[in-house]
């Protein structure tokens, strides 16, 4: 009976069967690509976020350095105002100390002018007339005491000039004593000026070191960037100034060869008419003609003097070895430097005394324009002269340029161009 049995269908070979497969297949397929897109979707997000987030921390960084430049670049006006203070109080300082000396000396005449008249009173004493020796000692003016009736007479011409010397050192001494107490107070003041320019430098340079350091790595790497760009857009201009001076050099010669080729053939052309029997005057008149017109060609407009190339080379040696010592505001050497402290060591290594501050200093010597620049010149920057570097040539600068930072080289175009001068 097994043997007429019907076979077992399948059901995968019945058509309901089918449908239930297919219908199963699609609706994984549907959801594997569900899956799929959900999964796309959170990358596209993540990416996204990750573009904002670097978009944001761009913008934060470049948003942060504006501040900080700002501040550095107050800081850099206020330390100038410090150094300009601070000068006038070191002089305060030493005309008071001067004045206490005096005061000093002055007081110590008016013990001996004392002790001159003491000697008088003790004779006095021993003579028996401590009464008049007691007036003597004690009275406000010591003159009244002898310009009584009683004591004039008895007074020798010796005891009337210790009375005078000592009155006259009294008034000096007092004199003295009222000129140092009134430098002191004025010293309080300046000191106390000075110390408020120093909490307006350093404020701002906490600022600025507190807004640096709430930096993340991402926006610290983006700030680093930005003055990298910089930097290579400065170097670029200066690259682009450095082509344009060597073109128009390279015309001035051109055209200085041209003339000179006139020049010569007009005295060729000259000799050539003299030789072929024209009148000798005629050609004597062209010759120093041409003679004069060659000599006021010369004399353009004046020129600043070519810098002593001695004293150069001292600043560029000692500028030179002070590269890679930190900026530090208020500071003129030797461990350390704040913009104006280096140029005046510099220039103070070349045996020449030039000012403190930029402010100064911008006035000191020859003015030069960029394109009369040469190795020594002091290069002035920003519309308040609050930064002042040494030029070393094919537009590069040794400067001692902010907070954080140490003397460099760099290029004179990476600061806001104000003027230049040539100290000697």
């Amino acid at each position: 009976m097994g043997s007429h049995r019907k076979p077992r269908t399948r059901l995968i070979d019945s058509p309901a069967a089918r449908r239930g497969v297919v219908g199963f297949g699609a609706a994984a397929l549907s959801a594997t690509l569900l899956s799929q897109t959900a999964h796309a979707d959170d990358d596209a997000t993540e990416i996204e976020r990750t573009q904002e987030k670097a978009e944001g921390a761009a913008e934060r960084a470049a948003a942060v350095k504006k501040q900080v430049d700002l501040l550095h670049r107050q800081a850099g006006t206020a330390t100038q105002h410090y150094n300009a203070a601070k000068e006038a109080a070191d002089a305060q300082q030493e005309a008071v100390d001067e004045l206490l000396e005096q005061a000093a000396v002055a007081a110590e005449g008016v013990n001996e002018a004392r002790r001159t008249l003491g000697s008088f009173a003790a004779a006095q004493y021993r003579n028996g007339t401590f009464s008049d020796t007691a007036v003597l000692l004690l009275a406000d003016d010591p003159r009244s005491f002898f310009d009584t009736s009683y004591t004039l007479g008895r007074a020798t011409e010796e005891q009337q000039r210790a009375v005078d010397e000592f009155t006259r050192q009294r008034e000096a001494a007092a004199e003295k004593r009222a000129e140092a107490t009134e430098a002191l107070e004025g010293l309080d003041d300046s000191q106390e000026e000075l110390q408020q320019k120093k909490e307006t430098v350093q404020g701002k340079l906490s600022t600025a070191r507190t807004l640096l350091e709430e930096l993340t790595e991402e926006e610290q790497q983006h700030l680093e960037k930005l003055e990298q760009l910089e930097r290579e857009e400065a170097e670029r201009k200066a690259e682009e100034r450095r082509e344009a001076e060597r073109q128009r050099a390279a015309e001035e010669a051109a055209a200085a060869e041209a003339a000179a080729e006139a020049q010569r053939e007009e005295e060729r052309q000259a000799a050539a008419e003299a030789g072929s029997g024209q009148e000798s005057g005629s050609g004597e008149g062209t010759g120093a003609g041409a003679g004069e017109d060659s000599g006021s060609s010369g004399g353009g407009s004046e020129q600043p003097a070519e810098p002593d190339a001695g004293k150069a080379a001292q600043v560029l040696a000692y500028a030179e070895a002070q590269l890679g010592k930190p900026y530090v505001w208020g500071a003129a050497g030797p461990n350390s430097f704040d913009c104006s402290g280096l140029t005046q060591g510099a220039w103070r290594a070349a045996g020449v005394e030039i000012p403190r501050v930029t402010y100064d200093q911008v006035n000191f010597g020859t003015k030069v324009s960029r394109s009369e620049l040469r190795p020594g010149d002091l290069v002035f920057f920003y519309s308040d002269i609050s930064h002042v570097g040494i030029y070393i040539g094919d537009g590069q600068m040794i400067h001692a340029p902010k907070p954080g930072e140490n003397v460099r080289v760099e290029s004179i175009d990476y600061m806001p161009w104000h003027s230049a001068n040539r100290p000697a």
